[in-house]
């Protein structure tokens, strides 16, 4: 119970960090990228953005204009953040140095001061919103908790403007729900994803918020989906409500009348008590609340002595006239069932448990004390053991610090163990993915050196952000390969010496173990990029060329073939970086173009005879030609669509004529591109129609509409913006095309091929004619004499069974001029 006297509850200040000057002394050539920013290695995405941001608000050369060096200085600090903000690139960095990112070309450019004092990360520092990135963003919003996120820009005028408001908020809110904010401008491919168009965009999530931006609004708003049910009591109405609390305990609180309504003050008490949230323990029954007016029910808070706002806990068996029976200013006691020696085995193995390991500290942080209602749904127990007294336990599954892991149900052995921050949202989400997956934490009695059958294995260090930022994406993936490959994760910083022995030098290094074949993981840290990685080991994309199938292969292709041949060198980083992007694109291009690789570290002097003087060497031979690639970019679409342009077209040019005459008159089944030469979408989508008019070789002609040139033929056609797929399927009369909503060439080269599924049996019903008719026709008079003999709505009848009857005439329904 909370009594209160009038005043508005303020939220506890957060204490101040106060950040340490960074030296600016750290432009030196070669440094090392952590020490130039001041961070240590195992520094977060957001420890690395502060650190950076201090360095910019000094070393800019706007505030040293007189340093001639200032740009210098500052662009290697720049490229520094660059690199290490973005897990793949601070992945390759780790590893291979700046050698390994020599062609990537991060940080040549670097924005004004004022956007770094004004613009850079607009709530970074704000401790009561919590900033999430990509990472993180899915663990949070599926963990059961509610949250109010603002996605916003950077550059955004009406976001700066709101920023005050939503901190305020924030404070007002602190404990309630959980107030998030994603930087759109470092998370662009989230912000897309979720469906953000706007800036600010204000989501509970999943509900969107339009009003006016004022905090009483988003409070009004934010209360909507608390679901806590409050009860104002009185004299009479708490002795009977203390009376029948025996099962679950009441927690009260007095507010005055002048407060924000009853509901809302009592769910922000519960949100700030210990071990409580609204949509924890209390939605769930396991506290009942109240409150009591102390101007009205004075008599009632001075039995209880209090004179200024106060908050009790009544437990179940309370009574007025029991002194010391309510414990004022406490929370609900903490239920965590302990799991002692010597029987944890039998309670591990049938059930799924999420323990919490301690070392003689029994009390749980605020956040443990409410897994329990959260995971209630999943038939997730929660228990703890302390390491302390359990010690022979806790040894054997080499857990020598305090941390939480998943049981699932299937022995003490079989275990996942949870590192990411330690925050009941992410908890939570830990928990309901590992009991579904199947990633077990290894040790050296369980590690699969021998095993048979395959595993994938993810050497990693807990400090270490990108493998963070992967062990979700291995949770995906080894759902989607249940039964084919097991997973498992091995920490380095425990288990030195077996990372030692398979010359573990950088996290995370990902391998896979099928017999005595080990191949080590490169590509993107994705659940996709993984299961890309995993096909292509069963079904190489990529074909390995030695000097003798180079010369067999490629030299002496035959006519019409193409091959793509990248010549690398294992020790290259932006080989490194090149080889994922390479086998994506090999799969793209399967049956249009042969793709290989030759090593040139194991060949060097067959890599010399070709002329190959540096590495990645991307080579096209085609014909008697041979190109080599100079583009910019080295991802998988760039390298498709550069290696598509060398192939002859499968398309043809369409005239306002041939439009009407071949498409619109024509007996063919046609899909037509209408494009603008100077449309960028366009551009990028002609060599995947391209594609699409091979794959529909033989059933469909392809050609392309340029809208710019023929600008009537387009607007005729309805056009309204490029490019735009038609399809004109032949129908034995003149046609409108059906607009194909896709840009993907396997998705509209099905949806075509539905669509003559759907035709052909109206396309080959014959006609009924009489027999009278039909002998007529076969007496091969000339053409003209014969139409003109029929009546025109029997025209198009006879121009079918010419056709059917090998008469060598053609028509095209019904003009008798054109016939």
């Amino acid at each position: 119970l909370l009594f209160s006297f009038g005043s508005r509850p303020s939220p506890v200040l957060p204490a101040l960090f106060l950040l340490a000057a960074v030296l600016v002394s750290v432009w030196a050539d070669g440094r090392d990228y952590y020490d130039l920013l001041g961070v240590s290695r195992e520094a977060t995405t957001r420890e690395i953005r502060r650190a950076f941001k201090q360095l910019a608000l000094t070393m800019h050369p706007d505030k040293n204009p007189g340093d001639p060096s200032a740009h210098e200085k500052f662009l290697q600090v720049n490229r520094a953040y660059e690199v290490l903000k973005d897990e793949d690139l601070r992945k390759k960095y780790d590893k291979y140095g700046e050698k390994g990112l020599d062609e990537q070309q991060q940080g040549g450019r670097y924005e004004s001061w004022n956007f770094y004092r004004y613009d850079f990360g607009i709530y970074d520092d704000d401790l009561e919103i919590i900033t999430l990135d990509s990472g993180d963003f899915e663990a949070a919003v599926n963990s059961g908790e509610i949250w109010f996120i603002n996605f916003y820009f950077p550059r955004c005028s009406h976001c700066h403007d709101l920023a005050p408001t939503w901190r305020e908020f924030a404070k007002e809110m602190d404990g309630v729900i959980r107030i998030g904010a994603v930087n759109c401008g470092d998370n662009n491919h989230l912000c897309r994803r979720m469906g953000i168009s706007s800036y600010p965009s204000l989501l509970v999530y999943r509900a969107q918020f339009n009003g006016e931006r004022s905090e009483d609004n988003l409070v009004r708003f934010a209360m909507q989906f608390i679901t806590t049910s409050v009860t104002q009591l009185w004299q009479g109405g708490f002795l009977l409500l203390t009376h029948r609390s025996h099962s679950s305990p009441s927690l009260h609180r007095n507010v005055s009348t002048n407060q924000r309504s009853a509901r809302s003050c009592s769910a922000v008490l519960m949100g700030r008590l210990e071990g409580s949230r609204p949509s924890g323990h209390f939605q769930d029954g396991l506290v009942k609340v109240g409150w009591v007016d102390c101007t009205s029910e004075q008599h009632l808070c001075d039995s209880f002595q209090v004179t200024t706002g106060a908050t009790a806990l009544f437990p179940p068996g309370s009574s007025l006239n029991q002194q010391g029976t309510a414990d004022f200013n406490a929370a609900p006691q903490d239920r965590l069932t302990s799991l002692r020696l010597p029987d944890p085995q039998s309670k591990l193995a049938h059930h799924r448990w999420l323990i919490s390991f301690t070392f003689g500290d029994r009390t749980s942080s605020n956040e443990y004390k409410k897994l329990q209602a959260f995971l209630r749904s999943d038939h997730i127990q929660v228990g703890r053991v302390d390491c302390v007294a359990d010690a022979p336990l806790c040894e054997s599954l080499y857990i020598h610090k305090r941390c939480v892991a998943v049981f699932k149900g299937l022995g003490i052995h079989d275990f996942e163990i949870h590192h990411g921050k330690d925050v009941l949202y992410n908890i939570v989400g830990f928990a309901r993915d590992s009991v579904r997956a199947h990633v077990t934490t290894l040790r050296p009695e369980n590690f699969p050196s021998d095993r048979k059958e395959p595993w994938l294995v993810d050497f990693f260090a807990p400090w270490c952000p990108p493998c963070r930022a992967l062990l979700p994406e291995l949770r995906k993936a080894s759902i989607q390969l249940a039964g084919q490959m097991k997973f498992g994760t091995l920490d380095c910083t425990i288990h030195h010496g077996l990372c030692s022995t398979y010359n573990i030098q950088a996290y995370p290094t990902t391998v896979i173990f099928n017999g005595s074949s080990i191949h080590e993981y490169e590509g993107h840290h994705s659940a996709d990029g993984i299961l890309e990685f995993i096909q292509d080991l069963i079904n190489p994309s990529v074909t390995v060329l030695d000097p003798s199938s180079f010369k067999e292969k490629v030299k002496g292709r035959a006519d019409g073939q193409v091959w793509a041949v990248d010549f690398y060198a294992p020790w290259c980083g932006p080989c490194q970086a090149l080889l994922p992007e390479w086998r994506r694109m090999a799969r793209l291009l399967s049956g249009q173009i042969s793709v290989g690789s030759v090593d040139c570290q194991r060949f060097q002097s067959f890599c010399q005879n070709q002329g190959v003087r540096a590495y990645p060497e991307i080579r096209l031979y085609s014909g008697s030609a041979r190109q080599s690639y100079n583009g910019w970019h080295r991802d998988a679409h760039s390298l498709r669509a550069w290696a598509l342009s060398s192939l002859p077209r499968a398309s043809v040019d369409l005239t306002p004529d041939t439009f009407r005459s071949l498409v619109l008159s024509g007996k063919d089944h046609w899909v037509l591109d209408f494009y603008a030469p100077w449309c960028g979408p366009c551009q990028h989508f002609a060599p995947e129609f391209e594609v699409l008019a091979r794959i529909l070789k033989g059933e469909v002609r392809a050609g392309k509409v340029d809208c710019q040139a023929h600008h009537q033929t387009c607007q005729s056609a309805g056009i309204t913006a490029y490019p735009t797929v038609r399809f004109y399927p032949y129908q034995g009369k003149k046609r409108s095309g059906e607009h194909i909503n896709s840009r993907d060439s396997g998705v509209i080269a099905d949806t075509i091929r539905q669509r003559l599924q759907r035709l052909s049996p109206r396309l080959q019903q014959k006609p009924k004619v009489s027999p009278a008719e039909l002998s007529f026709t076969r007496r091969r008079f000339r053409w003209q004499r014969f139409v003109f003999a029929f009546p025109l709505k029997n025209s198009l009848t006879f121009t079918r069974l010419c056709v059917e009857n090998c008469v060598c005439f053609h028509g095209n329904g019904g003009n008798t001029e054109h016939d």
